[in-house]
């Protein structure tokens, strides 16, 4: 497997196409919440909807990927590094990370925790490849970080312990090394082919935790009740499984070709404010005007830091 390289120049006219990829993949993994919400309050164990989720999505990409391979098999065999540390890190452990903390914390102290993970992508880039940031760059950082404290919306007396901030902080490596991998061609890895392997590994991976005990799994047939309608099982499982998995992660991986890794996971704050508009759309969970000026000031934490990345030549 290749080394890493160095985080990509955004070049100007590849921005507006990024952006709107990074922003469609934000609002497909901010789908995932709500929809799994309906399936959990039906009878779901967490674990049980991400291993249908990322499996589903792998067979869905799975005819893509073998196209874009054109025969080349021996290309899996150069880059397994990459395809199990992206299955491992970036979907595994970000998600059994997560649902672990959950358990231990509450959601929101959690989702702050997990997504500090672009300030942990500026570290890495910083201190790998030396890509100091600049204050551009740390203040588009910050107005960012305010903006998804406001979102989520955090009150006093939130539930916390050390045990779910460990958890926590590994649901974040995993994000960040998300953002990472999937900035990295490996050996000219097309991103369907990257996104295939590593929801193949990641899901046979939260299985395995499953089965050993570390996340409980069981699931149910009943119907799934959402604001004002209900829908068979089946129905929200197959949307977690073709847009929250395979048209997310391809997006998301394109989109972080295109920006770079710093820039695109800044970019992927957009998922916290998608996730609420969705729970507000499906679960009648209205989202506070505060939250509402969160977003806003994630938008402009993502303008501030883009203008502090470098142009290509």
């Amino acid at each position: 497997m290749a080394t890493l390289t160095h985080d990509s120049v955004v070049v100007s006219n590849r921005l507006r196409t990024g952006l709107l990829t990074a922003a469609l993949s934000a609002s497909a993994f901010g789908l995932s919440g709500p929809l799994a919400r309906g399936l959990i309050d039906a009878g779901w164990s967490p674990a049980a909807v991400v291993i249908v989720r990322v499996l589903l999505g792998a067979v869905v990409l799975m005819p893509i990927a073998a196209v874009q391979l054109r025969g080349d098999w021996n290309l899996l065999r150069r880059n397994a590094g990459l395809l199990a540390g992206y299955g491992l890190l970036a979907v595994a452990t970000a998600q059994l990370s997560y649902f672990n903390a959950v358990a231990h914390m509450d959601v929101g102290v959690a989702l702050l925790i997990e997504y500090t993970a672009p300030i942990a992508v500026v570290i890495y880039l910083w201190l790998r490849h030396a890509q100091k940031p600049g204050r551009t760059t740390i203040l588009g950082a910050i107005i960012g970080v305010v903006g998804l404290i406001l979102v989520l919306n955090l009150r006093s007396g939130t539930n916390t312990s050390w045990v779910g901030i460990a958890w926590a902080s590994g649901a974040m490596v995993g994000a960040a090394a998300y953002f990472i991998l999937s900035a990295h061609a490996g050996d000219a890895v097309p991103g369907t082919v990257l996104a295939t392997g590593g929801l193949l590994v990641g899901g046979l991976g939260i299985l395995a935790g499953g089965l050993v005990g570390i996340v409980p799994l069981h699931a149910t047939t009943e119907s799934v009740a959402f604001r004002g309608f209900t829908v068979p099982w089946w129905a929200p499982l197959l949307a977690l499984g073709v847009v929250t998995a395979s048209i997310a992660y391809v997006t998301g991986i394109a989109a972080t070709r295109m920006l770079g890794s710093r820039l695109a996971s800044f970019a992927a704050l957009g998922e916290v404010l998608a996730a609420i508009l969705f729970s507000w759309a499906l679960l009648g969970q209205t989202p506070a005007a505060i939250q509402l000026l969160g977003g806003a000031l994630i938008l402009i934490g993502v303008i501030v830091v883009r203008l502090g990345e470098p142009e290509a030549p």
